[in-house]
C-alpha cells in the first residue's frame, strides 16, 4: 500500500498517521499547544522551510485540526487556531511527550513539566480504563474487532472476498 492510501486502511492509527504522520506536523501542533499562532512565529520556532509549512499548514485547515482566522486587514494576514478536533490531540501530544521524558532524555531529565492548573502540581499523562480508572497496560488489554471492521469482514465474506483488511491477530476473534 502507498503511503498516499492510508487513509483507506480500516485502522484508526493509519487514518490518524494520514493527518498527524508526518514529522513537522507533530511539531507544529506541540507548537500550537504552546500558543503558537502565527505562520511566522512557526517559521522561527521551527526552523522549517516556508513552502514546507505552508503545505503542512494548508493540510491541518483542510483537516479540520486547525482553523486560519484573519488578524490584520491591509495586507490580509491569518494566524492559525486549534480546533475542537486539533484540541483532541492534546492527549496524543501529551502521550509522546511522556515517552520521550521517560526514554529519550539522556538522563537530563524533562525539557518541559506541565503544572495542572487545577490542583497546582505538577503532573505527567497516564492512561486509564474509562470504566475502573485503573491504568491501561499493554498486557492487560486485549483489542477485538469494532463495529467498523465486523461490517468489513461481512462485506468481505459476502462477496467471498480476501480478509486482508482484518488485522492478521484479529482474523480468528470473528
Amino acid at each position: 500500500m502507498r503511503w498516499d492510501d492510508i487513509d483507506k486502511q480500516h485502522c484508526s492509527v493509519a487514518r490518524a498517521l494520514s493527518v498527524v504522520g508526518e514529522r513537522w506536523t507533530m511539531l507544529i501542533l506541540r507548537d500550537a499547544f504552546l500558543g503558537t499562532r502565527r505562520f511566522d512565529r512557526f517559521q522561527s520556532n521551527l526552523g522549517i522551510t516556508r513552502h514546507r509549512l505552508s503545505e503542512r499548514l494548508g493540510k491541518l485547515v483542510e483537516q479540520g485540526v486547525l482553523v486560519k482566522v484573519p488578524y490584520h486587514e491591509r495586507p490580509v494576514r491569518y494566524e492559525y487556531r486549534l480546533t475542537r478536533k486539533g484540541l483532541g490531540l492534546y492527549p496524543v501530544l501529551m502521550t509522546l511527550s511522556r515517552w520521550g521524558d521517560d526514554w529519550m532524555d539522556g538522563d537530563r531529565g524533562a525539557p518541559l513539566e506541565y503544572v495542572h492548573l487545577h490542583c497546582g502540581a505538577n503532573t505527567r499523562p497516564v492512561l486509564t480504563c474509562s470504566e475502573c480508572g485503573k491504568p491501561l497496560r499493554p498486557e492487560e488489554v486485549r483489542p477485538q474487532l469494532g463495529p467498523a471492521l465486523r461490517a468489513r469482514a461481512a462485506e468481505l465474506a459476502q462477496a467471498g472476498g480476501a480478509t486482508r483488511d482484518i488485522p492478521p491477530l484479529l482474523r480468528a476473534s470473528q
